[in-house]
């Protein structure tokens, strides 16, 4: 039997270790030059890193916001005012337009039933007033009358 205290002490296993080599950096082919009008490519950076490697790639440019329409002079919501302004005041001109021809259609008319007034009341007064003689039918002589026990004997 092993001892008591041999049981309790952890068993040692080999470790292995792992040493990392180096690679020497790559060396690529010069690449070829071609003439192109500049802003069509975009330009092209290489970073030299720590451990002697070099990375080659486009450079981004920062995203530019796209350009604001030119501003008006005046703003819209300005000359949406002034246009509503406009219109309010030909309303108004309209609107006085109407309340005097209203006005003056009263007045024709108040003077239209005048007028009326005057000629049918002078045509009664001279139907009632006219001492025209006798058209017919009988006149009665009323102060010659006597009544008797409301029976009138003419």
């Amino acid at each position: 039997m092993l001892p008591e205290h041999a049981s309790q002490t952890p068993a040692v296993r080999a470790v292995e270790i792992h040493h990392l080599t180096p690679q020497p950096p790559a060396v690529a082919a010069p690449a070829q030059v071609v003439p192109v009008q500049p802003g069509t490519v975009p330009s092209v950076a290489s970073v030299v890193l720590p451990d002697g490697r070099v990375v080659t790639g486009y450079s981004l440019s920062p995203l530019q916001p796209e350009p604001l329409a030119a501003k008006p002079p005046v703003s819209r919501a300005a000359v949406n005012v002034a246009l509503g302004g406009v219109g309010f005041l030909a309303m108004c001109g309209g609107l006085l337009l109407l309340t005097t021809f209203i006005a003056a259609l009263t007045a024709l008319v108040t003077q239209l039933i005048t007028l009326a007034a005057v000629i049918f009341g002078g045509w009664i007064a001279v139907q009632v007033f006219t001492a025209s003689g006798h058209r017919g039918g009988s006149t009665v002589n009323i102060r010659k009358a006597t009544f008797k026990r409301n029976h009138f004997h003419g």
